[in-house]
């Protein structure tokens, strides 16, 4: 059985493109590392929320976990912890240029355990500040890494690089993985 080890809507849309048999189970507790370079940084959360889930699973489970950051002029710019977070990470990106970090851990539990990144290079709209006002009001940036979805209209630009990454989940190796 392949066990999603996140609550997060996005990555379960962005896993049922590959796969249609998996269950969800979020791994909880807190997330912590204490690792500052952002490729270290999501790995390390990602492995960390693979193993407490594969301690309850199955010999032979398949337990896939996720972290993604947003990384901008030297800092981590994680959920915003509300809405003036949120509008104070949007004013920054406004017009700029950022990474996007997802780490990536696969335990196929008794087997193996695989571990990347992926990084991604977003470019942002000019966003004015009537514009932010009602993006943080409608809520969707409160629970995404930098105070945003690529996938809402008018934030992004364009993206450099795998755009699921910046959604959540890069597919790509995570196919190769789970087909071997």
């Amino acid at each position: 059985m392949i066990i999603l080890a996140s609550a997060s809507p996005r990555r379960r849309e962005l896993l049922s493109r590959i796969t249609g048999e998996f269950r969800v189970t979020p791994a909880g507790g807190e997330e912590k590392t204490r690792y500052v370079r952002p490729h270290l940084y999501v790995q390390a959360l990602a492995s960390d929320k693979a193993e407490r889930v594969a301690e309850k699973a199955e010999e032979g489970d398949v337990v896939i976990a996720a972290d993604t950051a947003v990384y901008f002029r030297g800092k981590i710019l994680n959920k915003p912890s509300g809405a003036e977070e949120a509008r104070r990470f949007l004013k920054a990106l406004s017009g700029n240029r950022h990474s996007v970090y997802t780490g990536v851990c696969v335990i196929k539990k008794g087997v193996s355990k695989t571990v990347y990144y992926c990084r991604s290079v977003v470019q942002f709209n000019k966003l004015d500040d009537g514009f932010i006002d009602a993006y943080v009001a409608g809520g969707s940036p409160l629970d995404k890494a930098g105070a945003y979805g690529a996938q809402d209209e008018g934030v992004v630009r364009r993206v450099i690089g795998d755009f699921d990454n910046v959604v959540g989940l890069p597919l790509g190796r995570l196919k190769t993985i789970l087909g071997e």
